[in-house]
């Protein structure tokens, strides 16, 4: 009997999908799906394929089944809510975490030794563990001392669920530099999944501070529902994007109600609103904007100095010229004859801002590859960017991506040769030159990736220390100069001359 295989939604030819379309948002609140067809199909055909259901017709009756629809709504909730999801995302909300909010939070709880923080919407659990890192080494020999609660929540269960696991891929860690990986993780052996090519287990100590738990967030705006225990500190970032804006405000006011005197709450970078401004106090913070209760705020804090490591060494950075020196030992095919058969012949500008016009890639295909790639399903991720490339090849950003997928799995020359070809199409892409420094570290071959830092750092230091990157994940210059110095200086100070 042959294998029953649905076909693919498609908004325009199925008549049953624009009722089926607004019944998910009328009960769910995601306006974020109003005008994302594409990304609504692509979601709701992982449904399809796992009921072995037809078309959308056929979905909607299942959701109305008295007995089976309330458990469908669930796992369809859990799908279109995941989210991006890795370690320490938005580095400058994480320089904040760590210099300016928990050293007040610890202060003020200096007597009650009690701290209790709240990630909503944590899904993988990414987030909180990255908070229970900040919070032990801030705490350091006091922590036992400390009654410390992290809580982590999620409409998901299968999120929920591999959060407590606290096993990860290489995806997850794609910022973290290997000595930070080496101090949080304990390495795992390949395993179906996003651990095909190995992962990583977050150590006990950080895991211990965290629990988990399923919530959703619309229930802040049911009437009548009791606050609970309050939180020193909420986290609620990327999940009020699927909101509209009405209950966007209700949902932050319902978190602002959960808040405990003198303490903080931080949103995402495109989710805060002016109307916040009615029952939250903004406080700006160097890269950032962080709440608090309206009686508790401070004055705005100045920004802080830049750190002497990270002034700009000279006005204009020198970039090692990657095609002359970093060529790896492989006589067969050296690097540049590979970038060289996948690209068009050179542009005349390579310089940091590079104008790709029409011929950019389109911004959905890049949140596709994203969001593929963070959900776990990495393989996916590789055919939506090969399709990508396919109708172009010279966008830097695809081919960035590449090299980190190549990586994740498993291929590293091919990671090598997608993150040059970005850097042959843009040499001011930092965050290429700093993947590629971090690429060659493990491959074991110092002076090439000492170049790549150095590459990365200058460039980095050029830009000035609050400027998000390219790419970046919400990493600020200043962020990324540090890490490849920290790279670097474990290099030793010979590498960085020679040949890889």
């Amino acid at each position: 009997m042959p294998r029953f295989v649905p076909s693919r939604p498609d908004p325009g030819g199925d008549p049953a999908y624009a009722a089926l379309k607004a019944r998910i948002i009328a009960r769910t609140g995601h306006h974020y799906y109003i005008d994302k067809d594409e990304l609504l199909t692509e979601r709701l055909h992982r449904r399809f394929r796992a009921t072995a259901i037809a078309d959308c017709a056929a979905y909607s009756a299942l959701l109305a089944d008295p007995s089976r629809g309330e458990a469908e709504w669930a796992n369809l909730e859990a799908e279109i809510t995941v989210g991006e999801t890795f370690f320490f995302r938005y580095a400058e909300q994480f320089q904040a975490l760590r210099e300016t909010i928990l050293p007040a939070l610890i202060a003020a709880h200096r007597h009650d030794r009690t701290l209790r923080i709240w990630s909503a919407g944590c899904s993988t659990g990414a987030e909180p563990y990255s908070l229970a890192i900040l919070v032990r080494e801030a705490l350091g020999d006091a922590l036992p001392d400390w009654r410390v609660v992290i809580l982590g929540t999620d409409i998901s269960v299968e999120a929920l669920a591999t959060a407590r696991a606290a096993e990860y891929g290489r995806w997850a860690l794609r910022t973290m530099p290997p000595e930070d990986r080496l101090r949080y993780f304990t390495r795992l052996p390949p395993a179906p999944g996003i651990r095909r090519e190995g992962g990583f287990a977050l150590r006990p100590e950080y895991r211990a501070l965290v629990r988990f738990e399923r919530g959703n967030l619309l229930s802040l705006v049911e009437p009548n529902v009791p606050p609970g225990e309050g939180f020193d500190l909420i986290l609620c970032r990327n999940v009020l994007i699927y909101f509209e804006a009405e209950t966007v405000a209700a949902v932050v006011r319902g978190l602002g109600r959960r808040l405990r005197p003198d303490g903080w709450m931080l949103l995402g970078h495109a989710e805060p609103n002016p109307t916040f401004s009615g029952f939250l106090d903004p406080v700006s913070l160097p890269g950032t904007v962080a709440y608090r209760r309206l009686a508790d705020a401070v004055p705005t804090l100045a920004p802080r100095p830049v750190p002497p490591a990270l002034e700009p060494a000279w006005s204009v950075p020198r970039i090692h010229e990657a095609d002359e020196a970093d060529e790896p030992d492989e006589p067969d095919e050296p690097v540049e004859s590979a970038v060289a058969t996948i690209l068009a012949p050179p542009r005349p500008a390579l310089l940091p801002s590079l104008d790709l016009g029409d011929g950019e890639a389109p911004a959905d295909d890049l949140a596709r590859i994203r969001a593929l790639a963070d959900a776990g399903e990495t393989g996916a991720a590789w055919r939506v960017l090969r399709d990508a490339l396919a109708r172009d090849p010279t966008d830097p950003a695809l081919r960035f991506y590449e090299g980190l997928l190549a990586r994740t799995l498993g291929r590293d020359v091919e990671a090598e040769r997608a993150l040059r070809a970005a850097l042959y199409l843009d040499r001011g892409f930092v965050m290429a030159h700093y993947h590629l420094g971090l690429l060659l570290i493990a491959l074991g071959r110092p002076e090439a990736a000492a170049r790549a830092l150095d590459n990365a750092i200058a460039l980095s230091q050029a830009l000035g220390p609050n400027t998000l990157l390219l790419e970046g994940d919400g990493a600020a210059a200043g962020e990324i100069a540090a890490g490849a110095a920290a790279a670097r200086a474990g290099l030793g100070a010979d590498s960085g001359t020679g040949r890889p």
